[in-house]
């Protein structure tokens, strides 16, 4: 496995891949890998003959430096992680590398990050996140770029973006990976407190109980997400930041539930924000 440090050498790296015809796929992560991560690269080696891994803690996609700063950062377990799970090259740039300190290009998808993160975070989460992804797009130069779905709006943009500037890849979601007990794997996670891993668990369990709710035949989104949210709030110390059911299409709040939907929450269990979502289909 090669390390890569510098974009020049990436994307030369890049372009000798495609001189041989080979696929590639590409895994972009700001590090701290975990499971989830590591799903994403093993179906990413299944299905192409290179995988990149880019672990770069993107400055521009944060609104809150603490957060910035407290993120965290195990480069060399990384190394390690990515190498055995079947990456062949990861791309581990500095800053400085990515972006010019007279940057002025950003990369904005509208609609979509008009809700849930897009809201909570501010405009300029999305903004980061989709100028990043689509700097790593043009230096990698990927078949398919692998997403997770715990990140459900992240990969809902990302695929808009892609369609509506003409990359000329795939973009794939693949499913959330939970630990034993339900919660969703995440990077955060490793900043939570053994009390507050145990309270973090309220989220995953409000959305089973909306899931049960829907499937049950309720169709009043307040009623499931009022309920969803007492769920929250009897199980510790826990702020909600955003509890809501929407179109999986537009993102749109939903009033009437008749067909698929998505129950996405975000919580802070001390000053760790933690989000989650699962689809449910009422016919189900």
């Amino acid at each position: 496995m090669k390390q890569i440090t510098s974009v020049a050498e990436m994307q030369a790296e890049a372009r000798q891949l495609l001189k041989r015809d080979v696929t590639i796929g590409l895994v972009p992560t700001m590090g701290a890998l975990h499971e989830g991560h590591l799903s994403l690269i093993r179906k990413a080696a299944e299905e192409n003959d290179e995988v990149v891994v880019s672990i770069f803690v993107n400055p521009i996609q944060f609104n809150d430096s603490k957060d910035l700063d407290n993120y965290p950062r195990t480069l060399e377990e990384d190394l390690a992680l990515a190498e055995d799970a079947g990456a062949t090259i990861v791309f581990t740039p500095e800053a400085e590398h990515m972006y010019h300190s007279d940057n002025e290009t950003m990369v904005q998808v509208t609609r979509l990050t008009n809700h849930l993160c897009g809201i909570a975070r501010g405009s300029g989460h999305f903004i980061g996140v989709c100028t990043v992804v689509a700097k790593l797009f043009n230096i990698v130069h990927p078949d398919v770029a692998y997403f997770g779905q715990k990140d459900a709006q992240q990969a809902l943009v990302i695929q808009r973006m892609v369609r509506d500037l003409n990359f000329p890849l795939k973009v794939e979601i693949c499913p959330i990976i939970r630990e034993k007990d339900g919660l969703a794997m995440s990077s955060r996670n490793k900043r939570l407190t053994d009390e507050q891993r145990e309270e973090a668990l309220a989220l995953f369990g409000a959305l089973e109980l909306g899931k049960e709710l829907i499937e049950s035949g309720e169709k009043n989104s307040l009623t499931v997400i009022n309920q969803m949210c007492e769920h929250i709030l009897a199980h510790g110390d826990i702020e909600i930041d955003y509890m809501n059911i929407v179109s999986t299409e537009t993102l749109d709040d939903v009033e009437t539930i008749d067909e698929m939907v998505l129950l996405a929450g975000a919580v802070f269990v001390g000053d760790v924000r933690l989000i989650d979502n699962m689809l449910v289909d009422p016919a189900c």
